[in-house]
């Protein structure tokens, strides 16, 4: 098994299809935590803390967790033990841990990026940035294959300049996404899995469903990470053009609608972490019925 088909089966195990982003900003967090962040050390304690008390809320409900990077390293050192803290914590609660860090280069650093966050224990998924092309991503199919870890592709992403670069049509008259898209499947051959996907996936947003039905369509063994759903204004139904006829392929990323669900109308008076355990039902009840109609 690779580790795309652990995660279609955890999925299913779930009949969720969903991955909560643990993407803390200080904002996100109630006061009583909020007022102990007073310097690095102290923001990434509450981070850490905060997040576990959302994890022992959802573990039942989601079969994944996505950790970016960036809102870690603000708080330096001690974020990046954070950000590993809250790994570990996922991990031992059984779910797949992604960690968002959008890393590639040449060469030995690829190869260094590669150890550092596919080589241990932490994460079994990470980004991957496809620019540098298959020099730059082979350090990272390596250990994909090597070590049963996997790597999401950028292809189309979620934000409205995306199309600047991604939707450039090339002299044969396709977008550039779907050349990356094209590229990725190439790059995920040497680690196929029982249920068709390789652990070479793409990162595929939910704002953009006329450009995921078209990857869909031409990509038969990559599975999707699926962001923009909720505060970017994607939903169920536009997430649902990047899963296959059997309702496999994909999984949807949620970050601000499920952490700082407490602040909103819908939830207001329940905890920070009732609310994401709410949150998250209903982000698995709203994509149950649009994948169904997609299928």
């Amino acid at each position: 098994m690779n580790i795309t088909d652990i995660l279609i089966e955890k999925i299913e195990q779930k009949s969720n299809p969903t991955v909560a982003g643990l993407d803390p900003r200080l904002d996100y967090l109630p006061d009583d935590l909020k007022k102990l962040a007073t310097d690095n050390e102290s923001a990434a304690s509450a981070v850490t803390e905060f997040n576990c008390r959302i994890i022992d809320a959802i573990k039942d409900v989601v079969p994944a967790v996505k950790i970016q990077s960036a809102f870690y390293e603000l708080y330096s050192h001690y974020g990046v033990k954070a950000m590993e803290d809250s790994a570990r914590y996922a991990k031992a609660a059984g779910l797949i841990t992604m960690a968002d860090v959008k890393r590639n280069d040449i060469g030995s650093t690829a190869e260094a990026y590669a150890a550092a966050y596919l080589g241990g224990e932490l994460y079994d998924y990470i980004t991957v940035n496809p620019y540098p092309g298959y020099d730059g991503i082979k350090p990272f199919t390596d250990v994909c294959e090597s070590m049963s870890k996997g790597i999401f592709v950028l292809a189309r992403m979620s934000n409205p300049t995306a199309a600047q670069i991604q939707n450039l049509v090339t002299t044969d008259g396709k977008p550039v996404y779907l050349h990356v898209g094209e590229l990725i499947e190439s790059w995920g051959a040497s680690t196929p899995g029982k249920y068709g996907y390789s652990a070479v996936g793409a990162v595929v947003g939910a704002t953009n469903p006329d450009e995921a039905k078209a990857l869909r369509k031409a990509l038969k063994s990559v599975f999707f990470l699926v962001p923009g759903y909720g505060a970017q204004g994607g939903k169920g139904k536009d997430a649902a053009a990047s899963f296959d006829d059997s309702g496999r392929g994909a999984i949807v990323n949620n970050s601000r609608g499920i952490i700082a669900a407490y602040k909103t109308d819908k939830y207001k008076g329940m905890t920070y972490y009732a609310a994401a355990r709410e949150a998250a039902l209903a982000m698995k009840a709203d994509l149950s019925e649009a994948v169904y109609r997609h299928g």
